[in-house]
């Protein structure tokens, strides 16, 4: 460990709140992995042998570490729990009495089976924050299912609207709505940490994979609401703006992002014909729609006899939104990426060095620390069981090189 970490992490905003983790996956682990960044203390609570399924999901491995779980897990530690063997489930509860957050994403009636339901756990810590987040809320005749961002992906729309105008629909690369759903968690738990420090209680705070992949639909949700038009693929392209989309230059892909009349005037220009700015067509942005082919066609014919440096430099210079189309590679390596100190290198007692993708929130200018590596299964066993069998009155506070 760093050899400031306590002083690191007591710098944060969240440094004194504890995170009981039962989460799993990506969704909850997503959500923890924020709140850790921010200072609190997250305790990941895993099954013994296997541990959480990202464990195991690979290659690409390192030293047996998943680069999947490496990407989601760091500042927690790591605590294994047999929560159906009777002395591990009084440690949870210790763990649940002693935290301020408890967040799961046990499927529909898991938590009640297991006795760790929302009435349970009120009953132990009236002050606890108690978050879960499932596959498709806590109600309807979805409930019962098994949740997955693939599922979400399909069952909200939102494949439906990804992909090839004239191919078929298509998953976003990422698990988006996973990542959504942790965002929505992590935003519920601190509005109740807040409300908390008036009232004096917890709250129960729920999201899902299907509510955070529906609400993610924004303007093509509202443009069937209020247009009544069945809202179709465009692939690279908008629905409601023209020119916004990917063309091609004469050797590599860059995408186009005009949002107003103006930026379109000064776009024509950079493409030799002015005209188009007054012309009745293509004047306003109503228009454009309506002329989508016609323009969009006139456009890409233009961009692909020079190059997409040339294009960038003149439009970037025009003061017209433009970038280049990058790969995964092209964009770690990229000086906006460290510009944003945005790869963390964490040093890792199997893996050596560990590059991790930070968050995206600065404060105060500064990206939030990396003060503890992604643990391995059960790395703080020892030092969190002897915590929580001590004496809650007795025992010292859980210090940060444990």
């Amino acid at each position: 460990m760093p050899e400031d970490i306590t002083a690191t992490q007591s710098a944060l905003p969240l440094a004194g709140v504890r995170v009981a983790d039962f989460s799993r996956v990506v969704a909850g682990p997503y959500c923890t992995m924020l709140l850790g960044d921010l200072g609190a203390d997250v305790i990941k609570v895993e099954q013994p042998e296997r541990g959480d399924d990202t464990r195991q999901w690979g290659p690409p491995y390192r030293a047996g570490e998943s680069a999947y779980y490496l990407s989601l897990n760091r500042n927690k530690r790591s605590l294994t729990l047999d929560l159906k063997h009777a002395d591990d489930f009084e440690l949870a509860t210790q763990l649940i009495r002693r935290s301020d957050v408890m967040i799961h994403n046990f499927r529909s009636g898991g938590a009640e089976a297991l006795g760790l339901g929302y009435p349970d756990v009120k009953t132990l810590n009236p002050r606890l924050v108690y978050a879960q987040i499932s596959g498709y809320g806590a109600r309807g005749p979805e409930a019962h299912k098994p949740g997955y961002d693939l599922l979400a992906q399909a069952l909200t729309g939102l494949m439906s609207i990804t992909g090839p105008a004239d191919g078929e629909p298509s998953k976003v690369g990422v698990a988006m709505v996973d990542v959504l759903a942790g965002l929505n968690a992590a935003l519920g738990i601190l509005v109740a940490l807040y409300e908390r420090q008036q009232t004096g209680t917890g709250r129960l705070v729920e999201t899902s994979l299907f509510e955070a992949g529906l609400s993610s639909l924004i303007n093509v949700a509202s443009n069937y609401l209020v247009g009544g038009v069945m809202p179709k693929r465009y692939g690279n392209a908008h629905p409601n703006i023209v020119p916004y989309q990917q063309f091609w230059a004469a050797d590599a892909p860059l995408v186009i992002a005009v949002g107003n009349d103006g930026q379109f005037a000064r776009l024509v220009r950079v493409l030799g014909r002015p005209e188009w700015a007054s012309d009745e067509r293509f004047a306003h942005n109503a228009d454009r729609v309506k002329h989508r082919d016609g323009l969009v066609g006139a456009i890409a014919a233009i961009l692909v006899t020079r190059s997409r440096e040339e294009w960038l430099e003149h439009l970037t210079t025009a003061a017209v939104p433009c970038a280049p189309v990058l790969n995964v590679a092209d964009v770690l390596s990229h000086d906006q990426t460290a510009a944003n100190t945005m790869i963390r290198r964490v040093p890792h007692p199997a893996l050596g060095e560990v590059p991790l993708v930070a968050n995206g929130l600065k404060l105060d200018g500064a990206a939030t620390p990396v003060y503890r590596h992604p643990p391995l299964l059960g790395e703080h066993d020892a030092a969190l069981r002897a915590w929580l069998n001590a004496d809650e009155d007795a025992a010292h506070d859980l210090t940060d090189d444990t």
